[in-house]
């Protein structure tokens, strides 16, 4: 039975979706026997060196001489970019994660951009890197909230003041990402004490969908999903090569964005324009049907040139492209969230084969109903 070191936190749910993945390995090619630690590294590595372990996996930000003088097969989970360059890491796609909060915020409507996150932690800059991006590209700024110095940080009590006099200053209505769920809570609780409406006044988006954070809140908060518990699987499979004597070489495991869950805090469609308002309603709510453009268009005052002009000026997206969006987030969303089989899904949205689906689909997720559900949830 091989000996697994675990040196990876549970109190959130990016941690616990990890050790399930692994955990689900062992069970189908194991069983492997794990080791964590609940009172500390330092503590535990005289046990550890006694144990006779085989592989470790844990966050870099645990890395210390003595447990890579145990010269076992490891695979960090990065907290930041600090590592050794031969050991390979489970790393996040904060590329994707951006995308998907800029475009769904960006659907809604809204003229007005921001970001709040962490400013010691590299993972959150890099979400805030590639939000920018995105939003400054179709031509809006973004507001950044800019955290005290570290030593000024006590606790959340200490530096909530400061994130209410932001909130305060920022123009309304604000569509807001937020590096993961916990600041995500934080702005909805800022809203509450200065009184601003949510999603009416400040619209907020989140990382990681962690149900413990996400449905307590008031609002629940819309999130994006990871896939967290398949990288988990990949982790624990790639460390069982290790062991077997594959070379580390700094192989990378990757953590990307499957789809957004929405709440009720972006539960809002932001749009001045009544007619696309319509326009979005009416696709919204026909969009298990083939839904041509001009079906879209006869439900407006505006012939299809002036709505699909006014369209790209508001969502930055055609009418076609708007329909393809929802219709293909729909069929995602069911996808991971749901055992439907694919024929199945195919007869709910009208589609006259899986072929037929599978091409529509590939065209916005640049993969197949099967190889989307196999890569996000492969259980």
């Amino acid at each position: 039975m091989k000996k697994i070191v675990l040196l990876v936190e549970t109190s959130r749910e990016f941690g616990r979706q990890l050790i399930c993945g692994i955990a689900r390995y062992s069970r189908i090619n194991g069983p492997w026997s794990f080791y964590r630690e609940p009172t500390g590294l330092r503590s535990s590595i005289p046990k550890l060196t006694n144990w006779g372990a085989d592989g470790i996996i844990m966050r870099n930000s645990l890395i210390k001489k003595e447990l890579l003088d145990l010269k076992l097969p490891t695979i960090l989970v990065l907290h930041d970019t600090n590592r050794p360059d031969y050991l390979p890491a489970v790393v996040t796609d904060s590329q994707a994660i951006a995308k998907l909060a800029s475009e769904h915020l960006i659907s809604k409507g809204f003229k007005y951009f921001a970001f709040c996150g962490f400013d010691n932690y590299e993972w959150s800059n890099a979400r805030k890197f590639h939000f920018k991006k995105f939003i400054e590209e179709t031509g809006y700024h973004v507001y950044v909230y800019d955290q005290p110095s570290k030593n000024k940080i006590l606790n959340w009590k200490n530096e909530q003041v400061r994130v209410l006099n932001w909130l305060k200053s920022l123009p309304k209505p604000i569509g807001i990402m937020t590096c993961n769920d916990d600041r995500g809570q934080h702005i909805l609780e800022v809203c509450k004490l200065v009184g601003l409406k949510v999603p009416e006044d400040v619209s907020v988006v989140g990382v990681d969908n962690d149900p413990m954070i996400c449905e307590v809140g008031d609002p629940p908060l819309t999130s994006i999903a990871l896939n967290v518990e398949p990288a988990g699987y990949a982790t624990a499979q790639l460390l069982d090569e290790l062991i077997n004597g594959k070379k580390m070489c700094g192989q990378e495991i990757l953590v990307t964005a499957t789809h957004l869950v929405q709440r009720q805090s972006t539960d809002i469609l932001a749009v001045n324009d009544p007619e696309v308002a319509k326009a979005i309603r009416f696709i919204k709510q026909n969009a298990k049907n083939k839904l041509p453009v001009n079906e879209v268009v006869k439900n407006t005052y505006l012939n299809r040139r002036s709505l699909e002009l006014r369209f790209r000026k508001t969502i930055h997206r055609s009418i076609q492209q708007e329909i393809r969006h929802v219709r293909v987030e729909w069929i995602s969303k069911l996808l991971l969230e749901t055992d439907l089989p694919i024929s199945e899904i195919t007869s709910l949205f009208n589609f006259t084969d899986v072929e037929h689906i599978s091409r529509y689909f590939k065209k916005e997720k640049g993969m197949g109903l099967k190889e989307f559900r196999k890569l996000h949830r492969p259980f």
